[in-house]
């Protein structure tokens, strides 16, 4: 067995908070929407694609988001992303404690951990 690439990383938002995710995903981070398949779609939620990650956004009534677990996003350009967050009203928590890159973590429009790094 091999694995190849990670596919997508599904995190989870409020019933209905599907406009904030695209908010979020399409408008500040820029990523381009995927349509679903009809019989996902039924189910709700909205679907994105940047570079070599995708991010599921699923809704489910009792949301928490999450604090601490969070995809690890590898990205160029660093110090422009974090103008762009904080632009938007996203605070970054830069993070020195990674060997061989920059880092910062920020919370998406429903509060769940997103990290993004920077190769040095």
């Amino acid at each position: 067995m091999m694995f190849e690439d990670l596919h997508h990383v599904q995190l989870l938002c409020p019933p209905g908070g599907e406009g904030e995710a695209r908010e979020f995903y399409a408008g500040v981070l820029g990523m381009t929407e995927l349509e679903k398949p009809p019989v996902l779609a039924a189910r709700g939620g909205c679907w994105f694609r940047a570079g070599g990650w995708e991010v599921h956004i699923s809704p489910v009534p009792s949301f928490t988001p999450e604090k601490k677990a969070h995809p690890g996003v590898l990205v160029n350009g660093l110090d422009l992303l974090a103008e762009r967050l904080e632009a938007a009203g996203h605070p970054v928590e830069w993070d020195p404690h990674f060997p061989g890159h920059r880092r910062l973590y920020a919370h998406d429009a429903h509060g769940n951990r997103l990290e993004f790094l920077e190769k040095i």
